[in-house]
Parts: C-alpha cells; sequence; structure tokens
C-alpha cells in the first residue's frame, strides 16, 4: 500500500522511484528493502556521496510529466461496497457504529455553530463539511496514547476521542469553563488529558513541532506510541512543512504526516499553489515512505493510518500520507467559497462524494444500522449541541484578571501594576462595563 518502488527505471541519469500496484508497494514496505541502482550497459554507475546513479550519455530533464501519478488507495466505492474483501479493514461493529456516529454528531455541531456565528453569538468558527471520514478513519486507527498535532479542522477526532460536545462549545463561546479560559479563538481546542496538543492558526508551525515530539518519543525506551500531524495542501506550501519533512527523515522519527489535500487551502486552488503530483509525490524525493489515498473513504484512511502506525513504531520511520479530499464547507466564516469555484462543484462533491453517505451505506450493507437509528441519532445529535449552545451562553466569562495571568511563574512588576490600574478603573468606572456577565474573584 506505501508508495516505495518495486523497481528501478533509468531515466536521464536519475532514478526515478516507480509504483506499479498498491499491493506490491505494501509488501516492499513490510520488507523494508530499497532496490539496488541498476548499472547501465557498460556496467558503471555514479557513487556520489549525495546519489548513486547510472551514467547516461544523452541528457534530458525531468518533470512531473516524467513518471505516473501516484495512484490514490481505496476500499470502497461510492455505494458503501468494498472493492476487494482482502483489503477491507478487521473492524468490530462497535467501532464502526462509534464511528458513523461521530461523523454526525460533527455534522449536527458544523451546522449549529456556524449559524451560531452568523447570528453574533459567537465571532469565528470552521465547519468539517466533506472531511469527517478523515477524522474518525484516523482516530479509530491510532492508539489512544499517541499524540495528535491537528492542524484546526479536525474537530472529529477530538470528539471520538471522547472530548465532549460540552467542551467543544465552551471553547468556542469563550466561557468560563474552557479550559484556555477565553483566551484563543473558536475552535481552536487542545486536551492534554487525550493527548490532543492545543491547536494554533499559524499555517504548519505544528508540523516541526510534532517531528520533535516523535523525536523525543523515540529516545524513550520500549517507546510503543507514535506522532501524527495534519496539515492541508496550503500549510505543505510553507517552508515549515519542508522543514518537517525533512527532519523526520533524517531524524528517522516515529510520525505519520497527515496531509488533508481538500483542494483550496484557504481560497488558492490546488493548481495555483504547485505544478507537481500533489504532496506525496514529495515524501519518496526526501526518502520517506508515502502512501494516497481516498479521504472520502473512511476505511481506506483507517487501514492506512493502521499500517502506518505500525511501521512507523516498528522501524522509528516517518511515513506520509496524502488523503485527497473536498472542502464541502466554506473555509471558515470569514470565507465565501463561490468567489473562487462553482456552486455545481460543490454539490457534485456534497452529493455524489459524501464520507458520511458511503459510511452509513457501508453500515447498512452490515446490517448493523437502518434508517429508523440514523433519524433517531441525528435528532439526539442536534439537540445535544442546541443544548450545549443554550448552556454556554449562560455561563459567565473568564475573570477578566485572567488575561493578565498565567503566562509567568511570578508576575512581572510592569503586569502587577497594570492589573493594579485595572482594578482601580473598574472601581472607578463600573457602569461603563458589562461585569455581570465575568466571573468575579
Amino acid at each position: 500500500m506505501f508508495c516505495a518502488s518495486n523497481k528501478m527505471a533509468l531515466r536521464t541519469g536519475a532514478c526515478v522511484l516507480r509504483l506499479n500496484s498498491l499491493r506490491n508497494a505494501a509488501r516492499l514496505l513490510s520488507t523494508h528493502t530499497r532496490p539496488e541502482v541498476a548499472q547501465n550497459n557498460n556496467g558503471k554507475y555514479a557513487d556520489f556521496p549525495g546519489a548513486k546513479a547510472p551514467y547516461v550519455t544523452e541528457m534530458k530533464f525531468l518533470n512531473e510529466a516524467s513518471y505516473d501519478p501516484i495512484p490514490i488507495y481505496r476500499v470502497m466505492d461510492n455505494n458503501g461496497a468494498v472493492f476487494d474483501i482482502r483489503e477491507e479493514p478487521n473492524i468490530d461493529n462497535d467501532t464502526l457504529l462509534h464511528m458513523y456516529k461521530t461523523m454526525i454528531q460533527l455534522s449536527q455541531m458544523d451546522k449549529i455553530l456556524y449559524e451560531s456565528q452568523r447570528q453574533g453569538r459567537i465571532s469565528f468558527y470552521m465547519t468539517n463539511y466533506g472531511e469527517e471520514g478523515i477524522h474518525v478513519g484516523t482516530a479509530a486507527a491510532l492508539d489512544p496514547r499517541d499524540l495528535v498535532f491537528a492542524q484546526y479542522r479536525e474537530a472529529g477526532v477530538f470528539l471520538y476521542r471522547g472530548i465532549t460536545v460540552t467542551e467543544l462549545v465552551n471553547q468556542c463561546y469563550g466561557n468560563h469553563e474552557d479550559p484556555g479560559k477565553g483566551r484563543q479563538m473558536p475552535v481552536h481546542y487542545g486536551s492534554k488529558q487525550h493527548n490532543l496538543v492545543t491547536i494554533s492558526s499559524p499555517l504548519a508551525t505544528q508540523m516541526p513541532q510534532a517531528v520533535g515530539a516523535a523525536y523525543a518519543l523515540k529516545r524513550q525506551p520500549d517507546n510503543d506510541r507514535c506522532a501524527l500531524c495534519f496539515f492541508g495542501d496550503g500549510a505543505a506550501s510553507e517552508g515549515d512543512a519542508f522543514s518537517a519533512f525533512n527532519f523526520a527523515a533524517t531524524l528517522d522519527c516515529p510520525i505519520i504526516l497527515f496531509c488533508r489535500n481538500n483542494g483550496y487551502a484557504i481560497s488558492t486552488p490546488t493548481s495555483e499553489q504547485y505544478r507537481g503530483d500533489g504532496i506525496a509525490s514529495r515524501g519518496p524525493a526526501l526518502g520517506i515512505h508515502t502512501v494516497r489515498i481516498d479521504g472520502t473513504d473512511p476505511l481506506a484512511v483507517y487501514k492506512a493510518v493502521k499500517d502506518s502506525r505500525e511501521f512507523a513504531i516498528k522501524n522509528n520511520k516517518p511515513v506520509l500520507i496524502e488523503a485527497m479530499s473536498y472542502r464541502v464547507g466554506h473555509h471558515s466564516t470569514s470565507d465565501d467559497s463561490t468567489a473562487y469555484r462553482s456552486i455545481e462543484e460543490i454539490q457534485k462533491w456534497t452529493k455524489d462524494e459524501s464520507p458520511i453517505q458511503k459510511f452509513k451505506m457501508y453500515i447498512e450493507n452490515k446490517g448493523i444500522w437502518d434508517a429508523e437509528q440514523d433519524k433517531s441519532w441525528t435528532k439526539e445529535a442536534r439537540d445535544i449541541v442546541v443544548k450545549t449552545m443554550q448552556e454556554a451562553e449562560k455561563k459567565k466569562l473568564p475573570h477578566w484578571k485572567e488575561m493578565l495571568e498565567d503566562v509567568y511563574y511570578e508576575m512581572p512588576s510592569r503586569i502587577q501594576k497594570q492589573m493594579k490600574q485595572m482594578e482601580e478603573h473598574l472601581k472607578k468606572y463600573p457602569d461603563k462595563y458589562p461585569l455581570d456577565k465575568y466571573q468575579t474573584e
């Protein structure tokens, strides 16, 4: 399943990795073999420290058309039918239902909180439409102790690992029960208890951090954990992404670098971001085992992450996964995606390639789910979010002092001075501020 070549094609003075089939690629990965560089007709090839490749006497330039595109691995079709029973992952029914229920819960949360922002109740929101299968497939395949560095569109991973809707909504509303105490933008979740590193806004900054965490895991005796880092196609255009790839490969870190290639980054089509074969093509070039999968297929995601985790931990090696997907929703509440793509295109991916619909038909085909259960759970999931949102609105905001605390172990005198000035100011003008909405000491 992994992108590791099973024969070396001699082209224009360089060895080009070719992928003949996903099955052969998986076999090569499991045996960890590296094909020897074939000799040219004269039996001579270069042995430079930087490259070992055959000599040729005719110069040709390589480009993105010099080799076949990396194929996309999938397990089931749009009707939830498995192509090859041998590739169907062995997932118990309880886990399958947990995966599906998490996708429905996430979808309902997205609908309601998106509208909440439009009504001015929260300042910002990002939906996960179209990428729910990536979340649950990944979360189900990982061990709960594995460290996850999310970007900002992986709320399903948080839900699957046990973060409640209440906790997520409290964070979006920034009330006093928000672990971040209202200091972060909405959708910037985190949970030390669940091994989910707090999300930050700048693109790709989590990538070298994740590699460093994986290197730390590697140095622990008898390590049986890995790190997984989510990033988008837009983040892959940042310098931090290349640094992360290179460090992961040269330091031999047990990390899964998971790219959600959803086609548009913030608002830039991939056709304007890069000219090569997506993000996956960068993996072999840097010495990273790589696989490209259908991100709308939760089973393919599960199998790819499961195998990647096993390989990364066993060999202390990184794996790059590129999940081809589509961002059905706007990038955020600050975006209008119809400015750079057609309504017809969005409707096509919403109707024909929905991971929720595919997975629903899959579990229905297995006889563990039906239309009545689906209707009941959808209503329950919606009610949970509505009730939680109404409760979150009524909760008081953190005490104003929180904006000055928890930064320094010992508060500097200048901060102490600011706090005292603020106290005096509020005592003097109590009617000018809505202090009743904030916690008191």
